[in-house]
């Protein structure tokens, strides 16, 4: 697939939302991402139902939710309603029989879903789900915080990923979640990888249209 960068607008200045999208809205970003943290399966708390409709009014590009939170079932419905296309929930927070549960919930309403997994959770154990969803969401960092470093055993993990979906023959794609940059976007892509979520590298620069289009044509 082409290099889609998805802004995380959990970065953006919340002062002046509304001027943040309309700039993703611009730039040559595919999607928004949207962090959602219930300070109880990652240590913060992000924002809710009512931030994500203010995003939803104004984005005119596909809405990408990443669930970090326990119980995720009971909310799958609800981004749904919002329009969200691309829901993940974390690997770590659902018993088999929940995660596969959830995985027919966000087709049901139809979404595309994914399984995120954190740095420390090993890529074999999305073996038995990769004919069930559309894509892998790979923790670059942990999650629950913005701007940290990137952890370099992620790249290893795309690669892995990437041969495991390929041997299974199955047409599921890897978002990068965390410290992506154009230090390592380059690579991330070349093993396989082709959604990338940027926080601070797009809302901490500058001149974050720039940015992001230095993350799509690196």
């Amino acid at each position: 697939m082409p290099r889609v960068i998805a802004p995380s607008m959990l970065s953006a200045d919340f002062g002046h939302l509304e001027r943040d999208c309309r700039m993703v809205n611009r730039s040559v970003a595919g999607w928004f991402h949207l962090d959602i943290m219930d300070g109880m399966f990652v240590p913060n708390i992000s924002f809710g139902f009512p931030v994500c409709k203010a995003i939803a009014q104004v984005a005119e590009k596909p809405l990408d939710a990443h669930l970090m939170i326990v119980e995720p079932w009971r909310y799958i419905e609800r981004f749904a309603a919002l329009g969200v296309k691309y829901l993940s929930v974390h690997y770590e927070a659902c018993s088999d029989r929940h995660l596969k549960e959830c995985i027919k919930l966000i087709h049901d309403c139809g979404m595309g879903a994914g399984i995120a997994i954190n740095p420390e959770t090993p890529a074999e154990v999305l073996i038995p789900y990769l004919r069930q969803i559309e894509y892998v969401v790979v923790m670059g960092v942990h999650p629950g915080y913005s701007g940290q470093k990137y952890i370099p055993e992620t790249t290893e993990k795309v690669a892995v990923l990437a041969e495991m979906i390929a041997g299974a023959e199955v047409d599921c794609f890897i978002q990068v979640d965390g410290g992506v940059s154009t230090a390592n976007i380059a690579e991330l892509e070349r093993l396989g990888a082709g959604v990338f979520v940027a926080g601070s590298a797009t809302f901490s620069s500058d001149d974050p249209l720039s940015a992001i289009k230095a993350l799509k044509t690196v």
